[in-house]
């Protein structure tokens, strides 16, 4: 795959909004969904003085990142884990707290294009979506050996899919005559049991069943919600994180985070303030960003993107009740 030639979504408004946190010579940005490490090398020529530690399970992609970003030396540092392993990612570097921290989550480019990875809808090919390959469960295994109720359940809570039960129905039957193995039988199935409707407005009727099995099989969400609250917990005074969501489900997750942090969280009408109490967080964006229509036409793949970030403005709860 042509690494140059990838194009990370809305990276010049995630350098904008990392930048004066990293201004100072040895400044540390933990990119915890490294991928092809486009806003990686963004960060390293905008900042000459900070340095990057990327995250990624996917060893090929970490491959791939560590050959482009080899020019930079020893500002970049390569860890191979899933994203919330801040602490991990840290000592390896050998410093105790991050700058900042960007996040750009859902599926990277190399796994959506490379057709053996099985997360595209729009191609034949094995359903298995592990970002992390060594991983032992796929979509398939999901989907041959799960009981109808949890495929509903899967299906409804990580891709909002109304017809869940129907799906998870046809699917049962399905296996019951032969495993289900690639992705177009998975698709074909789809949209014969689900009734034509304007909900999916013209686009492929899968693609929430998709993105369900994906956050099934890579245990997404989970990891998400371990991850904003060690990230912000690794962040030093003045550090800044950035993140970047791809559908509802993450958004919402990584909105009320952000927001509870930006809050005061005594009740209201007492006459003093607890430290422990007070914000720690200063939202930088007015709600969730988008990309800008020039942005979308040129990358697709920006369409759905929704940006938030913060500044730490003092020690999360957890770090000043253990000082």
């Amino acid at each position: 795959m042509d690494v140059v030639r990838h194009v990370p979504v809305m990276v010049g408004r995630c350098v904008e909004l990392l930048a004066p946190a990293l201004e100072r010579p040895g400044a540390v940005v933990v990119d915890g969904t490294l991928g092809l490490g486009g806003h990686a090398e963004a960060v390293l020529n905008a900042c000459p003085g900070a340095i990057v530690i990327g995250i990624d399970r996917d060893g090929e992609a970490l491959t791939l990142a560590s050959a482009r970003l080899k020019s930079f030396g020893e500002r970049f540092v390569a860890h191979r884990a899933e994203y919330d392993d801040i602490e991990g990612a840290l000592l390896l570097a050998g410093v105790p707290t991050a700058d900042g921290v960007l996040y750009d989550l859902g599926v990277s480019s190399l796994q959506v294009d490379e057709d053996d990875r099985g997360f595209s809808y729009a191609r034949d090919c094995p359903l298995d979506m592990r970002m992390d390959r060594t991983a032992d469960r796929t979509a398939a295994d999901i989907l041959n050996t799960a009981s109808e109720v949890e495929i509903a359940g899967i299906l409804k809570d990580f891709g909002e899919e109304r017809h869940a039960r129907r799906i998870a129905r046809s699917i049962v039957r399905r296996r019951a005559e032969r495993p289900l193995k690639r992705s177009a039988e998975l698709v074909e199935l789809v949209r014969a049991s689900v009734p034509a409707s304007q909900d999916y407005r013209g686009g492929n009727p899968a693609k929430r069943t998709f993105q369900a099995l994906r956050i099934a099989v890579n245990d997404e969400l989970a990891c998400l919600a371990r991850a904003l609250p060690r990230a912000l917990d690794a962040l030093s005074v003045g550090g800044r994180i950035v993140v970047l969501s791809y559908h509802s489900l993450e958004d919402r997750m990584v909105k009320r985070i952000l927001n509870e942090g930006a809050k005061i969280r005594a009740p209201k009408g007492m006459p003093a303030i607890r430290d422990e109490d007070r914000p720690y967080l200063r939202l930088l964006t007015n709600g969730a960003e988008k990309a800008t229509p020039a942005e979308v036409e040129a990358n697709p793949r920006s369409r759905p993107v929704r940006l938030r970030a913060a500044e730490k403005i003092a020690e999360t709860p957890g770090r000043r009740e253990g000082a």
